[in-house]
């Protein structure tokens, strides 16, 4: 009877209707368990779950990635090479007659910094006129846009590290990219601004009677936004050496251009109060205040970099719990699986898949369809096929068998997947375990026996296109 009494009890309270805070509480370890977790093995593709599955990725990899160090380290490079990059947008402002509007423009940056910017533009001019008058006219000049090299050489391994890609750009590629990038993005950034200036400066040479009304100035503060914007999707476009989406590139770049004008402005606004401390620390003041503006412009940067890479593979980490804890077994059906369909669309004379439209064919989640044609290459089953560079399947070629389709019989593939890597390395393990290593071996033969005759090429797969 009491222990009936306790049960009762026991289920009452269970019963007890929850409070309000208790209500909220459960509401939000659910809410976080699954923006946590749940949402990579939620398989519908709506808006929502891609921004909660865009930010989740983006912060787990801010997280880890220590971009804090990375943008100390751009920090000192760019420290390195503000003068050459000072020369080469000044060079640039004078051919499009734009030297002024810049030299103004960083004077009202930094309004307490007057004595140390003419200094800074005096390196300046001296740096231009060694590069184009003094005895090796062509040495200064290719020293010059060597330093800048260096610079965005440092940028595009800090992105690459982030896209996850080991390969470089060759040097003659490097060469003309970053060349070409010199020339585009600091236009861009110039214009970002000076557009205002020059444009009112324009509309008063033009229509001296007309005045700059409230509507307008803020319509060129917007286009001068739009142009800061377009700078970051540029970059995070032509920087990477990998295949970058537009629309991704543009979502991290008005995010990180946004991110730059408000830090620009505060960092405007303050001069205003640091020219109180100047009687103090004099120009020295300027020093810190540059390095900490430009740690945080950098770290924008790559955070925008981390937000472009997040939103443009977000699928790669669906059911990346299941993937990373597969079976043997599993692994093994899917490497199969894979390797049939690359062979029949060969054997066929179609266009043959790539890792992308293997994994959105099929369903497969893109980490893993990735996992298992990198083990196909190293059991020399399939290979990449070579595409010319510039070509849209550089980054994600098609895929082919590695000899000729007859070779590929299930007996034959089982036995080099089963038998890749490493073995028979341990002293004296046959003698230990004779009767278990016979069984074994007697059970693999006679499975790859059985599976000699059958060609994967003929398998059936109700979903190949």
């Amino acid at each position: 009877m009491i222990f009936t009494k306790k049960k009762k009890d026991i289920s009452a309270d269970s019963n007890k209707p929850q409070s309000l805070f208790e209500r909220l509480k459960n509401k939000a370890l659910d809410i976080w368990e699954y923006c946590s977790k749940g949402v990579w093995e939620d398989k519908r593709d709506t808006l929502k779950i891609r921004i909660v599955k865009t930010l989740n990725l983006t912060i787990r990899t801010f997280m880890s990635a220590d971009l804090q160090s990375k943008a100390c380290a751009m920090t000192y490079r760019t420290l390195l090479a503000i003068v050459p990059a000072l020369a080469l947008l000044f060079a640039i402002g004078r051919g499009f007659g734009f030297q002024n509007l810049l030299q103004n423009q960083v004077y009202q940056y930094l309004p307490s910094q007057r004595k140390a910017l003419e200094m800074a533009f005096s390196f300046v001019d001296s740096c231009l006129a060694q590069a184009s008058e003094g005895i090796f006219v062509g040495v200064g000049i290719i020293f010059l846009l060597w330093t800048l090299i260096s610079l965005l050489d440092s940028v595009e391994e800090s992105f690459n590290n982030i896209w996850g890609i080991t390969a470089d750009r060759p040097l003659a590629r490097k060469v003309t990219d970053y060349l070409a990038i010199f020339i585009i993005l600091p236009v861009l950034m110039i214009c970002s601004s000076g557009l205002q200036i020059f444009m009112s400066t324009t509309i008063q040479k033009l229509l001296p009677f007309a005045d700059i009304t409230p509507f307008l100035g803020d319509l060129l503060d917007l286009a001068s936004v739009a142009l800061s914007w377009l700078f970051f999707a540029g970059a995070y476009m032509l920087i990477p050496n990998t295949k970058v989406r537009f629309q991704n590139a543009l979502i991290a770049g008005v995010l990180a251009g946004t991110a730059f004008q408000i830090l620009q402005w505060l960092f405007v606004t303050g001069q205003v109060y640091v020219a109180k401390y100047n009687a103090i620390y004099g120009s020295f003041s300027f020093l810190p205040l540059m390095l900490i503006w430009m740690q945080l412009s950098w770290l924008i940067t790559l955070a925008g970099a981390l937000v472009c890479c997040s939103s443009q593979n977000i699928n790669m980490f669906s059911f990346e719990k299941q993937t990373d804890s597969i079976s043997s077994g599993y692994h093994r059906k899917v490497s199969i699986a894979m390797l049939s369909v690359i062979l029949k669309r060969f054997c066929k004379q179609e266009k043959p898949y790539n890792i992308s439209e293997l994994s959105a064919q099929f369903l497969i989640p893109p980490k893993l369809t990735g996992l298992v044609v990198n083990k196909l290459i190293e059991c020399n089953l399939i290979v990449k096929l070579a595409v010319a560079d510039g070509s849209p399947d550089e980054t994600d070629p098609p895929l082919i068998p590695a000899t000729s389709p007859e070779h590929y019989t299930l007996g034959h593939v089982l036995e080099v997947l089963d038998n890749h890597g490493e073995s028979d390395f341990i002293p004296e393990f046959d003698q230990n375990f004779r009767l278990l290593t016979g069984i074994l071996d007697k059970l693999s033969a006679q499975i790859e026996n059985e599976a000699g005759d059958i060609r994967l090429a003929d398998i059936q797969v109700n979903n190949i296109k």
